[in-house]
């Protein structure tokens, strides 16, 4: 691995680690500010398609033991190519899109499905903060969620959850991700961002950030 840049951070304890329902929760419709294309509102449910690249980075860099819950699984973008390279997949969405199971809220969870030790999603971005904490306060031992690198913005985010949870690994996409809205069919001219992959894994205390090509 190169160019892998060392923070050094509080040893945390162990620690582990996304779309809505047929009524919108008024946590994700409070949460929605409109980002990005200022000509387009955000898709209704904030749900927004995740093109292979995404999981293909994650998985050259992350190696997972034993089934993985997908908790916001949306059309199954993430989960296909999880499955396409092995790994047994638990995937389940608050809306039915017609992949894995329909009606399932992640944030009522009282524990993880079956025996998944690792969570891999990309949240409702809206939400990803609730989503992080819950993955946390649930134990899974390996926890990925991918999000906007601004996600590490904001003085009351880094309060609530950088500050107490570190996560072990942060990995930046040198090219930016184009990901689209849920109802429309390709990318089309949509723009770019940048994205990372946030990774806590038990054991693994303090921070590393390295970048996928």
């Amino acid at each position: 691995m190169t160019d892998v840049a060392t923070f050094d951070m509080p040893a945390a304890e162990s620690v582990s680690i996304i779309d809505v329902p047929l009524a919108l929760p008024r946590r994700l419709a409070q949460g929605m500010s409109g980002t990005g294309n200022r000509a387009k509102p955000r898709e209704k449910h904030d749900f927004y398609r995740s093109p292979p690249s995404v999981a293909q980075g994650l998985l050259s860099v992350e190696r997972f033991m034993g089934p993985i819950h997908e908790p916001a699984c949306g059309d199954g973008a993430i989960s296909q190519v999880l499955e396409d390279c092995g790994h047994t997949v638990v995937s389940e969405d608050l809306i039915d899109r017609g992949f894995g199971a329909g009606g399932v809220d992640f944030l009522a969870r009282t524990r993880a499905p079956g025996n998944c030790p690792n969570l891999v999603t990309n949240p409702p971005f809206a939400l990803a903060d609730e989503f992080a904490l819950h993955a946390l306060e649930l134990g899974y031992a390996h926890i990925c969620l991918f999000a906007r690198l601004a996600w590490l913005e904001g003085a009351a985010r880094h309060k609530k959850l950088w500050r107490k949870h570190p996560p072990s690994r942060i990995w930046v996409f040198s090219k930016r991700q184009t990901l689209w809205r849920g109802d429309e069919p390709s990318p089309g001219k949509g723009g770019t961002l940048a994205f990372a992959w946030f990774v806590w894994q038990r054991g693994f205390p303090g921070t590393q950030m390295a970048w996928l090509p």
